[in-house]
């Protein structure tokens, strides 16, 4: 089934738009854009396994507890998306993450997918699937 244009804007498209900026905003570094694409009440799940795993809340719950958590952890963590999979409000992301943990000095180089869900222009879900393993592998001695 294709995705028809609305005359308010095709809502996909936004909604790509608006996980493709945090995406953007993250790699940059820059936690005030990144938390200007996150709804007030946004709910961010990082996956069981992983070092920071469990559900965040606001934006400044999320950048604290996660990015600013994964800068002090990684040297150089990046996500890089590379497909999107989209239906209305749903945003699916293929991405790669890549980092070197600052205490083992071991590379990360692991598949994730993302869930994203956009309502009114700004991301109020988050789930993120990743092999938790490789990651553990990465960070313990």
């Amino acid at each position: 089934m294709g995705l028809s244009q609305n005359p308010a804007g095709d809502t996909s498209s936004e909604s790509r738009d608006v996980v493709r900026r945090q995406y953007l905003a993250s790699a940059a570094g820059d936690l005030d854009a990144l938390r200007a694409t996150l709804a007030p009440d946004v709910e961010w799940t990082e996956m069981a396994g992983f070092p920071l795993a469990g559900t965040y809340r606001t934006p400044e719950g999320v950048t604290s507890h996660v990015m600013e958590k994964l800068g002090e952890d990684w040297q150089d963590w990046t996500a890089h998306d590379d497909t999107y999979i989209v239906d209305g409000e749903n945003v699916v992301v293929l991405a790669r993450y890549t980092a070197i943990h600052r205490t083992t000095r071991k590379p990360l180089n692991v598949r994730v997918a993302h869930h994203f869900v956009v309502r009114g222009r700004l991301i109020v879900r988050f789930e993120q699937f990743v092999d938790t393993a490789k990651v553990l592998e990465a960070a313990t001695n």
